[in-house]
Order: C-alpha cells, then structure tokens, then sequence
C-alpha cells in the first residue's frame, strides 16, 4: 500500500524541521563565537603557526562583528601586545592574515637589528625567529607611510629597512603587527597600521595540521602532525 502523499509530506516537514535546529546553532557559532581558519602557504607566523595548520578562532574575545549592519558586539577585552590576531588584509579585499600585536595605541616603536624597542625599553621575545642575521632589505613604501608617524630629529635623512627603523608613534585605535619569523614577514613594516575594525579574532586552538611538503599525493592524510593537534597557539 501506497503512503498518502500527506503523510509523505509531514515527514518531509519535520525533517526540515530537525536541521533547522543544528544549522541556526551552527551559523550563530561561526557568527559569534568561533571560525575555522587555515595557514596557507606563508612562514611568516614559524615556529608559533605553521603552514598547513588549521586553527578554530575566537571571534567573542575583540567582540564579533554582525553580518550586514557591521556592528560589533562588547567585546571581553580589548587586543594587547602578545596577542596573535586573525585580520582582513590592509591591502588586499577578502585575504585573512595572521600577525602579532607589538605595539597599541600611543607606543611609540623602533627596532635595531633584531632588537624591537617599545616606549625606550627593549623587548623580551622568546617566540621571534631571527633566521637571517645579515639580511635587512629596503622599500620605498617603508618611508612613504612611516614618515608621517617618524619621531626622529632628522627626517630628510630617514631610511627605515626591515631591521632599522622607527621611532614611530601609533596612532589612536590603531595597532604594529609583526609576523613572529622576523626575516620574512610581510607586515606593518611595509604596509603600516592596522586598523581596530579590521581585527577579528585570535587562534584558539589548532584542530588539525599536516606538512604540506609530506609524501605525495595525498600529504593531509600521510604527513599529519600529531603533536599540534588540538594545541593552542602562544
């Protein structure tokens, strides 16, 4: 016998209705709470985040930001120095980086050789990877941007390099991110500031990660690291 095409109906209503609860769960998760996010081919987080890491972010913490109106809900505290953050790219629409905060709002910053300055003090780093001591490249956007924050007595004469340059004040509600492996990192050394709205979130724990260089073809599945899964990011 033939079910009655209501009662086929029905089913398909309350089975609608049963992934209606896990799916609103999930989006107000990834809307308020946590995100996945995955470390692309970049070294410049080594040793704190590795290529081929996938970390859950906490988006609560700064405050999580509402889809449309782009409003942001109270955050638990603001960013400090030490924090590694998850943000939207200065310079390129839609890219996530991941960087640590070295400097808040009125530090004034300067670095010599691999030695970061913050308001005259040198500056402990046990994370920083410094893996090539005689390497300090220039670029003419370093200047451009870094001028107009310069706190030295001799501005016409100003060449930052990547291991040389500052002091330089940060502005108000702004923030210098710099990448942990220190030699190569493209970060606010070369682009400046970042912005207090651009922040959303902080690694909160690495739920799985493999080494992209592992055995081919199939790395994610030959060359996974044990040891950083379900690890939290420092």
């Amino acid at each position: 016998m033939t079910a009655p095409s209501g009662s086929r109906l029905g089913r398909a209503v309350a089975f609608l209705k049963s992934l209606a609860v896990p799916v609103l769960i999930f989006l107000l998760l990834r809307t308020f709470v946590i995100e996945a996010f995955h470390i692309w081919p970049s070294g410049s987080m080594e040793r704190t985040l590795l290529i081929g890491d996938f970390l859950f972010v906490n988006k609560m913490l700064y405050g999580a930001e509402l889809p449309v109106v782009h409003t942001r809900l109270p955050a638990i505290r603001a960013p400090l120095v030490g924090d590694v953050v998850i943000f939207n790219s200065v310079e390129e629409p839609g890219l996530t980086v991941v960087k640590r905060i070295v400097g808040l709002p009125g530090d004034t910053l300067a670095m010599e050789g691999d030695v970061l300055f913050r308001n005259g003090a040198a500056v402990a780093e046990p994370y920083a990877q410094h893996l090539y001591p005689d390497l300090d490249p220039t670029h003419p956007d370093m200047r451009r941007w870094q001028l107009p924050y310069y706190l030295g007595a001799d501005p016409a004469r100003y060449r930052p390099s990547l291991k040389r340059w500052g002091p330089l004040v940060v502005p108000p509600d702004s923030f210098f991110v710099m990448g942990d492996n220190r030699d190569d990192s493209y970060d606010s050394r070369y682009w400046g500031f970042l912005g207090r709205d651009r922040i959303r979130g902080t690694p909160m724990l690495v739920y799985y990660s493999y080494d992209h260089n592992g055995p081919l073809p199939l790395p994610f599945l030959t060359a996974i690291r044990w040891d950083r899964i379900l690890s939290v990011p420092e």
